[in-house]
């Protein structure tokens, strides 16, 4: 069998999520990363899709970090309640992550530049700087990113992360029964935009030189219950692999 290449956005953390489970259960695997934007192309050429990741194998071409997680690992699922949880956490935490992310880290140019190629061919790298106004503008309209968008996205975060420290009130490690699962690595994973934690998949920027204000909510969330949660997942059940 040929090993399974993973198409990526490598800041991305539904890509993140995809390499964690991948990881996780010793599948060897080629990243192959692109920009954002650029990315397309490939997605499209591998599943006809528009989103990554995209994790091409030889029985199959799965275009979603839920299918790949279950690929990857399907005892990850004990019990339906788990798959429930990750489809609303992709469907909440995952867009309005995302969408909080890019409108903070935006202001600063210069970290999109140093933390936002890891990996790519070479050719991308040096188109990032001439590129990124466009970069910026095919994100901000593909998310719909303005001001309003992002405040309310802010909101919906914080919710969920309420919603997983209630949950997590009782004293349990883990978010479904009594041992890690797909929920809690999809938890840990798309939480990582706005917790920026170290053991990630690719370099993130460090929280004392993110702008403000959003190094301050980042530093807000890593004290919630939610996030210290998500930053053990990282401590403990993240096999540390990062790129450089």
């Amino acid at each position: 069998m040929s090993t399974p290449r993973l198409i990526t956005i490598p800041i991305s953390h539904y890509c993140e999520k995809a390499r964690w489970a991948l990881e996780r259960a010793r599948i060897p695997y080629r990243e192959e990363p692109h920009l954002q934007g650029i990315h397309w192309a490939y997605v499209w050429r591998a599943g006809r899709g528009r989103t990554a990741p995209v994790l091409v194998t030889d029985g199959a071409v799965l275009t979603e970090s839920a299918e790949i997680v279950r690929w990857a690992d399907p005892s990850l699922y004990p019990v339906p309640e788990v798959a429930a949880l990750e489809a609303h956490l992709d469907a909440e935490l995952g867009p309005h992550g995302r969408r909080w992310m890019y409108h903070r880290i935006f202001a600063r140019p210069d970290l999109v530049r140093a933390y936002g190629a890891t990996g790519v061919p070479r050719w991308e790298r040096a188109a990032l700087p001439p590129l990124l106004p466009l970069v910026k503008g095919l994100v901000n309209r593909h998310l719909d990113i303005d001001d309003t968008t992002a405040a309310e996205s802010r909101e919906r975060v914080r919710a969920v992360f309420d919603e997983v420290g209630e949950r997590l009130a009782d004293g349990r490690r883990y978010l479904v029964g009594d041992r890690f699962t797909a929920a809690d690595l999809t938890f840990a994973a798309l939480a990582a935009s706005v917790l920026v934690p170290a053991r990630y998949g690719v370099p993130l920027p460090p929280v004392e030189v993110l702008p403000e204000p959003f190094a301050g909510e980042v530093r807000a969330l890593r004290e919630h219950p939610a996030g210290v949660f998500a930053l053990r997942l990282y401590d403990q059940e993240r096999p540390y692999t990062q790129r450089t």
